[in-house]
């Protein structure tokens, strides 16, 4: 059995539920069932058939909604390994260091094609890193400060999954001076990341150890849920960038968030209208089940 949940960045008509169920049901397959996750705001439609096809249906079905089409067992995942920058920042972190040098253009147009797929992720962060060479280390805490801004839901959707029984680890490549502290701000239970070179309270340009990158954050992914018991149906992986899309294709649930075309085109699931909230309808779970917030 599968469900579809179509979630809406604004709001439903009554009427949508039916209008939804009669979608999946055109595509040939049998409805099981029509309901509303929250009023007027997510509904889910359980039915047997073409996965594939339903959610072509659903899909651009109604104005600023995301669908997520899944299997109905395991969909209240019990681990979630997340990118940060993008994500569950507002902003990618090293263009902001770079500003603070004021190089930000052309850093941030390195950045925005290694996201896209288009360089390899390891020298073009190495590369750009280099450019840093010399910056204060106070600038670091100076960009959290200022700079980096917490994703809408993101704190819903991590607390959340951990208070439902569930674990949670933010793996980026970007690095652990702004990881830790925004896994802590959030509710992760671990956070990897890149190390910057720092000597004498400057940016040395360099990145101690190895690239934490794609095949990191699906090792990541595989080696938690064997060391948790979790079979990979159980596991929920949320990116943006092309660098996330293999654990994307390894998790239960792959989300591609508001996110670059190659990674939209490679995930079983997009968000592109609603906030990281949409997860948590997707999970079955109604506002009133969401963890409450400090």
């Amino acid at each position: 059995m599968f469900t579809a949940t179509l979630i809406a960045a604004q709001n439903f008509d009554a009427g949508d539920i039916s209008t939804a169920a009669e979608r999946v049901a055109a595509t040939g397959a049998q409805v099981l069932a029509a309901r509303w996750v929250e009023a007027n705001k997510a509904l889910d439609v359980d039915f047997t058939g073409d996965a594939a096809a339903v959610r072509a249906a659903v899909e651009g079905a109604f104005p600023s909604t995301d669908a997520i089409v899944q299997q109905t067992a395991h969909r209240a995942r019990t681990l979630i390994v997340a990118d940060m920058d993008s994500t569950m920042i507002t902003i990618e972190c090293i263009d902001e260091l770079a500003d603070y040098a004021g190089i930000k253009p052309q850093i941030a147009e390195v950045t925005e094609r290694a996201m896209r797929g288009e360089l390899d992720f390891e020298s073009a962060l190495r590369s750009r890193v280099a450019l840093l060479e010399g910056l204060p280390e106070a600038v670091i805490a100076q960009c959290l400060a200022e700079r980096v801004v917490i994703m809408p839901g993101a704190k819903e959707l991590v607390r959340t999954i951990r208070a439902h029984g569930g674990h949670a680890v933010l793996v980026s490549g970007g690095f652990t001076r702004f990881a830790e502290p925004v896994a802590a701000e959030i509710g992760f239970n671990q956070a990897i990341a890149n190390v910057l070179g720092i000597k004498d309270g400057v940016l040395t340009g360099s990145v101690e150890g190895e690239i934490v990158g794609a095949a990191t954050k699906k090792q990541v992914l595989e080696q938690t849920c064997a060391v948790k018991g979790l079979v990979a149906a159980e596991s929920l992986a949320v990116g943006d960038g092309a660098n996330d899309i293999p654990m994307i294709e390894a998790a239960g649930l792959g989300v591609a968030y508001h996110a670059k075309p190659k990674t939209a085109a490679a995930a079983p699931a997009r968000i592109d209208h609603g906030d990281l909230t949409a997860i948590l309808y997707a999970m079955g779970y109604p506002r009133a089940a969401w963890a409450t917030l400090d």
